[in-house]
């Protein structure tokens, strides 16, 4: 390790009753969410599909409780089946989504009831069950993976949202505004080595395991995400049409699928106007753009003279503290994000203007590096050395290799309980439906490194 300071772990020092009211107060967040993204709409919108790259929101609803009735009341309390019927339906690798809405699934008042009487048989395991003795449940590992997976379909259902047609259905007040000043563009990351992943955090996934050493060179790395007024010049530049600024693969996938702006994006006399959520809306200059592709990421950084971080040089700018040299949870520090740090859990509709969370920053001066914007990273998704399958080999090591891209630092949609410093991501370089921007960094000049 770079550092003798051991990693905090922020629920050794709660007792078995106070662990189980946290774990318990998680999973009800997360559910009270659920129901509202689904309570938003009628019966016959939530068995539609409404994209082909979506399931339809009642498939994430049962799904949801499928995967609790699995994991915490079957496997964790040994208790009976409620629904074994439905196991394959709600089998995420089963069925492809687009094929989703052909299935004999849950109609949306028994799907309603299926997850309340899987959620009240949880509550009791919880109450009943030893947070001792196991890996799924010391430190009650299994409903905080509960947690993460629930929210995560929420964030997933949120996309879901933003990709119906129809009127807006859902409403957030308007995220804070960045105050006054200027703040650097850029910030220089020293080299050197620094703990990357983590082995003390808790509820942290097997892809975030173990804690090891990474080294990494010296590099600048913009302070906030790269906004729709400066991907607006890369636009008007010419920068979908000039080949020079994208790789093979992704001038391959822009030609042939007519990519010429951003998701949502449509060019109108008085300039670029987008979709959020059913509302139409001039593009806002400083807020980091949103709905693009690593692809267009990729693109747009070339163009600038730059390129997409590393995974690791991302990592080491939202951990790394240069006066202790330890990693810390966050970029503030270790304690749990509150609404004076990030845009998280879906408090707003939109990504907060660049710089709008000073609380938020790292000790290095880098912004917003946790919420707003998922985080195209230049790195294939893979597993740390000493990865370990936990519980499951299908929730990460299925996914490694070169088809997918590792995305890092959360949403405006993603809840705190889903995202940490540590937290990784991934998809396709194609998509462009969930809530991803970038940053970009490039190498020092000769003489900015001392």
């Amino acid at each position: 390790m770079s550092t003798s300071i051991p990693e905090y772990n922020p629920l050794r020092e709660l007792s078995p009753q106070d662990l189980r009211a946290h774990a318990a107060e998680a999973l009800t967040r997360a559910r009270a969410r659920s129901v509202a993204l689904t309570d938003a709409v009628d019966d016959e919108d939530l068995v539609r599909q409404h994209s082909k790259l979506m399931s339809p929101l009642v498939w994430d609803l049962a799904h949801i409780g499928s995967q609790e009735e699995l994991w915490l009341v079957r496997d964790v309390g040994g208790r009976e089946a409620l629904r074994p019927d439905i196991d394959d339906i709600y089998d995420a690798f089963q069925h492809a989504r687009a094929d989703r809405p052909e299935l004999p699934l849950l109609g949306p008042a028994e799907a309603r009831r299926y997850v309340r009487e899987v959620r009240d048989k949880a509550f009791d395991v919880l109450e009943n069950v030893p947070l001792e003795g196991s890996r799924l449940t010391d430190s009650a590992f299994a409903f905080g993976m509960i947690t993460q997976h629930e929210q995560q379909h929420d964030e997933t259902m949120l996309a879901t949202h933003q990709l119906r047609k129809g009127d807006p259905v859902l409403s957030a007040p308007e995220p804070p505004r960045a105050p006054a000043g200027r703040r650097p563009a850029e910030v220089l990351v020293p080299g050197g080595p620094f703990t990357m992943g983590t082995t003390a955090e808790p509820w942290a996934l097997d892809n975030e395991r173990p804690a090891h050493e990474v080294v990494v060179d010296a590099f600048v790395l913009d302070t906030a995400p790269v906004t729709c007024g400066a991907y607006t010049e890369f636009l008007e530049s010419g920068g979908y049409d000039d080949e020079r600024w994208w790789s093979p693969a992704g001038w391959k996938y822009r030609t042939e699928h007519d990519i010429t702006a951003p998701r949502f994006w449509k060019r109108a006399r008085d300039g670029w106007w987008r979709t959020r959520f059913g509302v139409h809306e001039k593009v806002p200059a400083t807020e980091p753009v949103v709905h693009v592709s690593f692809y267009e990421a990729e693109a747009y950084a070339a163009w600038a003279g730059k390129r997409l971080p590393t995974e690791a040089e991302w990592e080491k700018a939202a951990r790394f503290d240069p006066v202790s040299g330890r990693s810390r949870r966050y970029p503030w520090g270790d304690e749990d994000p509150t609404a004076e740090h990030a845009n998280l859990g879906q408090r707003h509709l939109r990504p907060a203007e660049a710089g709008a969370y000073p609380a938020g920053a790292s000790p290095l001066g880098v912004h917003q590096l946790i919420g707003d914007v998922w985080e195209w990273t230049s790195s294939d998704f893979h597993g740390y050395p000493g990865f370990a399958a936990f519980p499951y080999r299908e929730y990460s090591e299925v996914f490694f290799g070169p088809d997918y891209k590792v995305l890092r630092g959360g949403s405006f949609g993603t809840d705190a309980a889903a995202v940490r410093g540590t937290f990784r991501n991934w998809d396709y370089p194609i998509r462009r439906q969930i809530f991803s921007g970038f940053r970009c960094a490039r190498d020092p000049r000769p003489g900015e490194v001392a």
